[in-house]
């Protein structure tokens, strides 16, 4: 029969073995995860100059607009 010392150093390595085997499943997930909300920030922060040039284009086109709107009234 096998010494009962030995079977259990011999578990203790398989769990050792074992834990980093999940501690590296567990770093790359989080890895994935983390690249992930990166590109999802870099996304929402280019759509937000984008949002915020158009309205701007928009605001000047609208400004444009009043004032020569105003300019035909005074000449009425």
């Amino acid at each position: 029969m096998a010494d009962p010392e030995n079977h259990t150093l011999r578990l203790l390595r398989e769990l050792d073995r074992k834990s980093d085997a999940l501690q590296a499943e567990v770093r790359e997930g989080y890895e994935s995860v983390n690249d992930r909300l990166k590109n999802l920030q870099q996304a929402m922060i280019g759509e937000s100059v984008l949002g915020r040039y158009t309205v701007a284009e928009v605001e000047e086109r609208s400004d444009k607009i009043e004032q020569r709107l105003s300019t035909l009234e005074k000449k009425r």
